[in-house]
C-alpha cells in the first residue's frame, strides 16, 4: 500500500464552518497530507475564523468566493487551481469540512487511487445502519435505483462527498455542468459517459448531530439531482409519446381493414420512422452531448432501432395472438412491451451508440 501522500491534494469546500473544520485540517496534516486546497464558498463574517486558523498552515492554500456559489462551483474552482498549479499532482481527494469523513477513510481512498491510477474512487457509506438520517437513507436508495435501472451506474452511495480523482481527469471535471449539490451527480454521469472506471471503498458512516451541519436541502437539492436524471429520460420519453401516438392513430384508422399482421407492421414501422429521428437528434445533442461521429452513431442507432422495432412488433404480435386481442388491447400490449424495451434501449444507447470518440 502506497502511503506517500506528498503528491495527493485534498480539496475541501466549506460554507460557514465551525471549529470542526480545523479538526479536519489538523487530522489531515497529522496523517501526512502536505497539500490542502481549502475553498471559502462565500461564508459570512461570523464564520471566517476557522479559515484564518487553517490558513496559518503552510500546507493550506485558501481560495475565496466573495459570495456563495455552491458546492459544485467550489469544487471546480479547486480543480482548476490544481490543474494550473499542481502539474505533478497524482490527483485530488474531495473531503467535507464537517468531520464526517474520518482520516482513516480518507487515507484508504488516497491509497486506492494511487494503486488504481485510472479509476475514480468513491468512499461509500452503509445506509442500512441505524444512525443514518431518514432523508439520507431514502434519498440514496431511490437515487441508486434510478442510477442502476436507467443509467447503468451501479454504486451504493450516490451522495458521497469523499471521492478520489486522478489528476488526468480534472480538466474533464472542470467542464461538468452544475454549480451546487447536483454537480456531484453530474460528475457521476460524466465519469460513466467517458467510460472511466469507478471503484468503491467502504467507509465509516458518520452523522454528527443528525447531520445538522449539512447544507444539503433534501427537497430542493433532490429536485435538482432528479432533474438531471429526468433529462436523461426525457428524450426517450418524448420519442416514446410520438411513437405511441402515431402507432395508436394508425391502428385505429386502419382498424379491421387489414389483417392483424399487416396492420401492426404498418403502424409500428411508420411510428418508429418518425420517432427514431427525433430521438437520435435529441439524444446526441442534448442528452449525451456526444462527440461521436454522426455516421458511426447513426449506423449504430438505426441498427438498434431495427432490432428494437422487430422486438416490439414480434412481442406485440405474439401477445395479441395469445390473448386474442382486438385493437384496444393491442394498444395496451404495445405500451407494456415498449416500456420494457425503453429501459433496455436506453442502456444500449448510453454504452454503445453514443460512445465518445477517443
Amino acid at each position: 500500500m502506497n502511503n506517500d501522500f506528498s503528491k495527493v491534494t485534498i480539496v475541501l469546500p466549506s460554507l460557514n464552518p465551525d471549529d470542526k473544520l480545523n479538526k479536519v485540517v489538523d487530522g489531515l496534516l497529522e496523517a501526512g497530507f502536505k497539500d490542502i486546497v481549502l475553498v471559502n464558498d462565500g461564508s459570512d463574517e461570523a464564520h471566517l475564523e476557522p479559515f484564518r486558523q487553517a490558513g496559518l498552515h503552510k500546507e493550506v492554500t485558501l481560495l475565496i468566493h466573495e459570495v456563495n456559489k455552491g458546492k459544485g462551483r467550489a469544487l471546480k474552482t479547486a480543480f482548476s487551481y490544481v490543474v494550473n498549479n499542481r502539474k505533478d499532482s497524482a490527483g485530488v481527494i474531495t473531503v467535507d469540512g464537517d468531520n464526517q469523513h474520518t482520516v482513516r477513510d480518507i487515507k484508504a481512498c488516497a491509497c486506492k487511487m494511487l494503486e488504481c491510477k485510472d479509476k475514480v474512487i468513491l468512499g461509500c457509506r452503509d445506509f442500512s445502519q441505524d444512525n443514518v438520517p431518514w432523508k439520507s437513507r431514502v434519498g440514496n436508495v431511490s437515487t441508486s435505483l434510478v442510477f442502476r435501472v436507467f443509467c447503468g451506474i451501479k454504486i451504493t452511495d450516490t451522495q458521497t462527498g469523499l471521492r478520489a480523482i486522478p489528476y488526468k481527469y480534472l480538466p474533464l471535471m472542470c467542464e461538468v455542468e452544475g454549480e451546487r449539490f447536483e454537480y456531484e451527480t453530474q460528475m457521476l454521469f460524466a465519469i460513466k459517459r467517458n467510460h472511466i472506471g469507478m471503484e468503491e471503498v467502504r467507509i465509516e458512516t458518520v452523522y454528527l448531530e443528525d447531520n445538522a451541519s449539512t447544507h444539503f436541502h433534501p427537497i430542493k437539492d433532490s429536485l435538482k439531482i432528479y432533474k438531471i436524471i429526468f433529462k436523461f429520460m426525457l428524450s426517450s420519453g418524448t420519442s416514446f409519446v410520438i411513437d405511441y401516438g402515431i402507432y395508436a392513430i394508425l391502428v385505429f384508422l386502419i382498424g379491421e381493414k387489414l389483417e392483424r399482421g399487416l396492420r401492426l407492421l404498418i403502424a409500428t414501422v411508420s411510428a418508429r420512422a418518425v420517432s427514431s429521428m427525433c430521438n437520435y437528434t435529441m439524444n446526441k445533442k442534448a442528452v449525451f452531448k456526444s462527440n461521436a461521429s454522426v455516421g458511426r452513431s447513426l449506423v449504430r442507432y438505426y441498427t438498434l432501432c431495427v432490432f428494437q422495432t422487430a422486438a416490439s412488433y414480434g412481442l406485440v404480435y405474439l401477445l395479441s395472438y395469445l390473448c386474442r386481442a382486438g385493437s384496444f388491447l393491442e394498444v395496451v400490449l404495445k405500451l407494456v412491451v415498449d416500456v420494457v424495451l425503453f429501459v433496455i434501449s436506453f442502456q444500449i444507447q448510453h454504452r454503445w451508440v453514443f460512445k465518445e470518440d477517443k
